[in-house]
């Protein structure tokens, strides 16, 4: 009896522990808040079951930045009842997470693991762009980052640029900035100031009139020139560029492709999936593995290989041919694909249900479309109106006592009698 009585006490304890790390909010945020907090917020919904899955790890969050002395306040906000907070938010999905940051909203699109939302809002809530002083310290941080953006130099129109533009996407990555001497001698840079990347065991230069606008080429090279990829990934590519194309296998040997030919392929991505499920749905029908594939991020578009790619030269001509067109482009966003892909995903999720329970699968699909054709049915009736001989019109006749014929009659006499009327008049 005293143990269960120490664990409720203990259980009360550790749920008033962790609400005091993670304050609820509600519409009247906004106006109580400090003009200097910076707030990391989850918005939900109670019947989200998504939202229940994150409560946990945002109760971590909450105990691990307080722990550390983190700045970030963590909060929480149903969005349901506090819809003026959510519209503030400009919230559509749930579970929302968000960044607020003098009066500056940043989204989350990552992963929802705990490590990686207590990075993003670290990264948040720091400058902008960090400053490097010292060779050690690049190379501390070369070690916990696998793509580093560093801009060299002294103050320089380009640098307002660089800061600008980590403004904006400081919460895809880390911003640095420094002098020549933080750089090992290994480094090559053509000329002062600079902006320079280092990711994959390399570095690249940004070269304004080879690499175009400064904040379009930092959106691109913030992806790893070859990694694991998941739908997180999928959707942060696709958002970068209108017409940027990925290359997806299933094959890590192909790692070293990439970087052996990145001025022919500066328009790709390239990435690998440990399983096929993505690309099974995208090409509706089966893939084998290992395979390479060529997805338009902008419109679900994709292109297959016209025969086996085992070397770099046949990947070359395979993109080439992507570029230049001359390989067809298949699927697509298109009225007609959606249609297709929607029957092939419903045709995936009934035909296991049929073959382990017929019973259930008969019930899910027969019940929905007798419903329809009810609904379509009494929808007929209102829509198109009964006739004088109609079953309908012969029932309403004889609950009023009239007798079918008489019924008939009466109706062509009244004929008459309006035509007699027209002529007379």
């Amino acid at each position: 009896m005293s143990n269960i009585k120490n664990n409720v006490i203990f259980a009360v304890l550790l749920s008033l522990t962790v609400s005091a790390f993670v304050e609820e909010l509600d519409d009247t945020f906004m106006k109580t808040k400090g003009t200097e907090e910076i707030w990391l917020i989850k918005f939900y919904a109670p019947r989200c079951a998504f939202c229940k899955q994150l409560d946990p790890v945002w109760h971590q969050i909450g105990s691990e930045l307080k722990s550390l002395g983190s700045p970030v306040n963590v909060g929480k906000c149903e969005a349901t009842a506090n819809t003026g907070l959510a519209k503030e938010f400009q919230v559509r999905g749930y579970p929302a997470i968000l960044m607020l940051k003098n009066d500056v909203k940043y989204n989350y699109q990552g992963p929802r693991t705990k490590d990686s939302i207590i990075d993003f809002a670290n990264r948040v809530a720091g400058p902008a762009v960090r400053t490097l002083s010292s060779l050690q310290l690049f190379q501390h941080v070369m070690s916990r980052h696998n793509v580093l953006f560093v801009y060299i130099g002294a103050s320089s129109p380009l640098k307002g640029e660089y800061i600008a533009t980590a403004k904006e996407l400081i919460v895809h990555t880390y911003f640095f900035s420094g002098t020549r001497d933080i750089l090992p001698k290994s480094v090559t840079i053509p000329s002062l100031p600079a902006v320079v990347v280092f990711k994959d065991g390399t570095y690249f230069t940004y070269n304004e009139e080879h690499d175009g606008e400064l904040k379009t080429w930092i959106n691109r090279e913030r992806f790893l020139t070859y990694s694991k990829l998941d739908s997180y990934t999928l959707y942060a590519m696709g958002d970068t560029a209108a017409h940027q194309r990925g290359a997806y296998g299933i094959r890590p040997c192909w790692r070293e492709w990439p970087q052996t030919t990145r001025s022919s392929t500066a328009n790709f991505y390239f990435g690998y999936m440990e399983d096929n499920d993505y690309i099974k749905g995208l090409v509706m029908g089966e893939v084998t593995t290992p395979s390479i594939i060529v997805v338009k991020l902008s419109n679900d578009g994709y292109f297959l290989p016209p025969g086996a790619v085992e070397t770099e030269a046949q990947l070359l001509d395979f993109l080439n041919g992507v570029l230049d067109n001359s390989l067809e482009c298949q699927g697509g966003n298109d009225i007609s694909q959606r249609f297709k892909r929607f029957s092939y995903e419903v045709k995936n999720t009934l035909t296991p249900i049929f073959s382990q329970n017929p019973i259930l699968g008969w019930f899910l699909v027969n019940v929905p479309l007798g419903i329809v054709v009810l609904l379509v049915y009494f929808c007929y009736k209102r829509l198109v109106p009964a006739g004088p001989d109609s079953p309908e019109a012969v029932s309403r006749g004889e609950e009023r006592g009239q007798p079918s014929g008489e019924r008939v009659d009466t109706s062509r006499g009244q004929q008459q009698k309006k035509l007699a009327d027209k002529k007379a008049d």
